[in-house]
């Protein structure tokens, strides 16, 4: 298991512990569908720090790095 922040675009993995993002990440992340369980894959990464595009469920979602490297996540 490893950090999503460490994917590079392209990467697919399956998502084990949101539990260590914020509340409100947490929520809209469940609010799109996306849970512990779900699927994910790195669409795109910004540069200089920017955000990084995840794609799951046939929907583009954008998370702050610093957020991403807090979400575990196991290779698929």
């Amino acid at each position: 298991m490893v950090m999503f922040g460490s994917f590079k675009v392209g990467d697919k993995g399956k998502i084990i512990d949101i539990s260590k993002v914020g509340r409100m990440v947490q929520r809209r992340l469940l609010d799109l569908g996306i849970t512990e369980g779900s699927e994910v894959c790195i669409k795109c990464v910004m540069p200089f720090g920017g955000p990084v595009m995840i794609e799951s469920c046939g929907q583009c979602v954008g998370l702050r790095r610093k957020e991403a490297r807090l979400i575990e996540v196991e290779r698929v």
